[in-house]
């Protein structure tokens, strides 16, 4: 009875108010709210996991060619999912059906010596590990077990860095220049941007990184894949608002992170015999589920491991460290701060995303840009864009 209720006032679509919150209040008494907010997590992940494994969505490789001089195809397919992002979270703002005002990289004290210093240090640790957290957990669904130490390392450093042997040191570095409150936190009120005009930025970013795409003839497929993964940022955004508008209990209104909800999960498997459902728990094993199955189905699943010549581990390890640290620092990493938390105009997300894109180009500059560094072997073999 009630699903055929449900279907009788869909007629409006998903954005239709009364159908949303029917579906939602159902999916709450069905599954109960932390089981709602763990199921959603569990979509939201497998559909960035298998969505970001086909486009080789990668903030690390456009970083490198934009820095290399040229705004190719990987610089285009970042773009396009960063437009995309915004683009999507701020058309649902304006249009009514969201409300970030309570999220985390809007409210409480933000520190932009944390967004520069730890934008930096994830920027450095990318290029060195040749992968971002998300790169990462993707890759590692798909037999890279370079990959999979790399984000093993830089979850117990993530950990250590929140409440362990090195929070006293993140917790110094952020204390140098902080800045509290929405009106302060929000780009929006910072710059004075009236009503309205974040989501016209959001909608002719996408217009341009849609054109550069094309003009870099980047393929259908794989453009449709980009965009799906910005639009898993701003689905992330709706969906927990929207439990959080059917719980009795503070539900809290997120979106997609890799950094901080990596280093909770593998300490929850390690220490603890179950654990609490949120949105978190579901997000990261969906990503690795969805990236296992997209691989498995396009015949990509192959070990790879280190090799003293082309991968050597201490770089990864020094990579790891840095983007554990420092994304804890900042607030986010690669999707965390700079898709996330820019979608919703968090000032220290935009700049924590600048200084990724700053530490990542002077890495590759100093490391991997030397007389006897060929130029291929700065993009490993599993982030090259396929042929369309």
């Amino acid at each position: 009875m009630m699903y055929a209720t449900l279907a009788r006032r869909s007629s409006g679509g998903f954005f239709n108010s009364e159908f949303r919150s029917m579906l939602f209040e159902t999916l709450v008494k069905s599954f109960g709210e932390d089981g709602a907010v763990a199921l959603a997590g569990l979509a939201v992940g497998l559909t960035f996991g298998a969505l970001a494994q086909r486009s080789r969505f990668c903030m690390r490789s456009a970083t490198i060619e934009f820095f290399r001089g040229s705004i190719g195809p990987k610089t285009a397919v970042w773009l396009l999912a960063f437009a995309a992002s915004v683009a999507g979270t701020q058309v649902l703002t304006s249009g009514g059906w969201l409300d970030v005002s309570n999220a985390r990289q809007l409210t409480g004290q933000g520190s932009l010596s944390g967004a520069i210093l730890g934008g930096l240090m994830f920027g450095a640790g990318m290029v060195l590990a040749r992968g971002c957290t998300s790169r990462i957990l993707v890759l590692s669904a798909t037999g890279n077990l370079r990959a999979l130490v790399t984000g093993l390392i830089l979850a117990i450093i993530a950990q250590s860095s929140l409440r362990g042997f090195l929070s006293p040191a993140r917790e110094w570095i952020a204390g140098l220049w902080t800045i509290s409150g929405e009106a302060a936190r929000d780009l929006t009120a910072v710059i004075g941007l009236a009503d309205g005009v974040p989501v016209i930025i959001g909608i002719v970013l996408f217009g341009l990184a849609l054109y550069l795409a094309l003009f870099r003839e980047v393929s259908r497929w794989m453009m449709a894949g980009t965009i799906g993964v910005g639009l898993t940022i701003a689905a992330g955004w709706l969906v927990t608002y929207s439990i959080s508008t059917q719980s009795f209990n503070p539900v809290s209104v997120k979106s997609i992170s890799f950094i901080g909800p990596s280093a909770d999960t593998l300490m929850g498997f390690i220490n603890h015999p179950s654990m609490p459902l949120v949105f978190d728990l579901g997000l990261v094993p969906g990503v690795f589920a969805g990236s296992f199955f997209a691989a498995l189905l396009g015949r990509e699943l192959k070990w790879q491991c280190f090799s003293i010549e082309e991968s050597p581990m201490p770089r990864y390890v020094i990579g790891a460290v840095l983007m554990g640290f420092g994304g804890m620092l900042a607030g986010g990493c690669a999707v965390g701060a700079a898709m996330t938390g820019t979608s919703v105009f968090s000032l220290t997300a935009w700049v924590a995303m600048l200084a990724m894109w700053a530490g990542g180009g002077i890495t590759d500059f100093l490391v991997d840009r030397r007389p006897d560094a060929e130029d291929v072997k700065g993009f490993s073999v599993e982030e090259q864009l396929p042929a369309e």
